[in-house]
C-alpha cells in the first residue's frame, strides 16, 4: 500500500469514527505495516488537506477526530440544536480550581473557594469524566488528590493541559468560571447555569484560608488559585 492509498484508508476510517482515534488504533488500522512516524506524516498531511474547508482534523488528549470549524457551528446549529449540559457556578469553580492547581484535595478547593464542596458536585463532575482521583496525600485521613481526565481535555479541544489560558492574561487573574466555556471549541460541552443550585453549598468551610468568607453565591477562588500554572497532565 502506497501512501496514497494510506492516506485515504486513515481519512475514511477518522471520518467514521465515534471517538477521538489513538495512534496505537491507526497503527492496528494497517495491521502494523506502517510506523507511527509514517502515520503521523499522514495526519499531517491531512490536516493541509483540509484547511480551509467546513470540518477540521485536530490532535486531542486521546487520539484525532475530525470535527466542524467553530466558526461554523452556530449556523449549523439553526438546523440541528444542541442543548448542552449545565452546571452550576460551583461546580465550574470547582473544576476550574482542579484544573489549574491539581492535584489538589477536596480540602485544598474548599480553602481556596471558601465554602465546603458538596459531596454532589465531585460525583457530578466524576461522572461526567472530567476529573477523577489520581492518589492520596500523606496527610491525616489521607484524602483524596484529584485530576482531570483526557475526556475533560477532549471535550474542551484540547490536547495538553499546558494549551489552558495562563492566569494572569487578559482573561483574568484567577480560574474564571467562564473561562473553561470560553475554551470550548464548540463542542457544547462546558456552559455554567447560573440558575443551578447545588445542596449543601451554603455550609461554610470549617476554617478557610481566606480574608473574609465569601458569601456562596458570590464565592470567587482567591489569588492562591493563581499562583500556579497549569502543571503536565498525570
Amino acid at each position: 500500500m502506497n501512501n496514497l492509498e494510506a492516506k485515504r484508508v486513515l481519512e475514511a476510517a477518522l471520518l467514521c469514527a465515534q471517538e477521538p482515534m489513538a495512534l496505537r488504533d491507526m497503527v492496528a488500522l494497517f495491521d502494523e505495516q506502517l510506523d507511527t512516524d509514517t502515520i503521523k506524516t499522514l495526519l499531517d498531511e491531512l490536516v493541509r488537506d483540509w484547511d480551509g474547508r467546513g470540518v477540521e482534523l485536530v490532535p486531542l488528549a486521546s487520539g484525532w477526530r475530525f470535527q466542524t470549524r467553530a466558526e461554523l457551528r452556530d449556523v449549523l446549529d439553526r438546523v440541528h440544536p444542541e442543548k448542552p449540559a449545565r452546571y452550576s457556578r460551583a461546580a465550574m469553580e470547582t473544576l476550574a480550581i482542579i484544573a489549574y492547581k491539581q492535584p489538589v484535595t477536596r480540602g485544598d478547593i474548599e480553602d481556596i473557594r471558601g465554602v465546603t464542596v458538596s459531596g454532589p458536585i465531585i460525583k457530578q463532575l466524576e461522572d461526567r469524566g472530567w476529573i477523577e482521583s489520581i492518589g492520596t496525600r500523606e496527610a491525616p485521613g489521607r484524602p483524596a488528590l484529584y485530576g482531570t481526565t483526557r475526556q475533560f481535555l477532549d471535550d474542551l479541544g484540547l490536547s495538553r493541559l499546558d494549551q489552558l489560558p495562563p492566569l494572569g492574561t487578559s482573561l483574568g487573574a484567577e480560574p474564571d468560571v467562564h473561562l473553561l466555556a470560553r475554551l470550548g471549541d464548540g463542542q457544547g460541552a462546558l456552559e455554567l447555569d447560573p440558575q443551578a443550585g447545588v445542596p449543601n453549598e451554603a455550609v461554610p468551610a470549617a476554617a478557610p484560608h481566606t480574608n473574609g468568607a465569601p458569601t456562596p453565591n458570590d464565592a470567587e477562588p482567591t489569588d492562591a488559585a493563581a499562583q500556579t500554572a497549569p502543571s503536565p497532565h498525570p
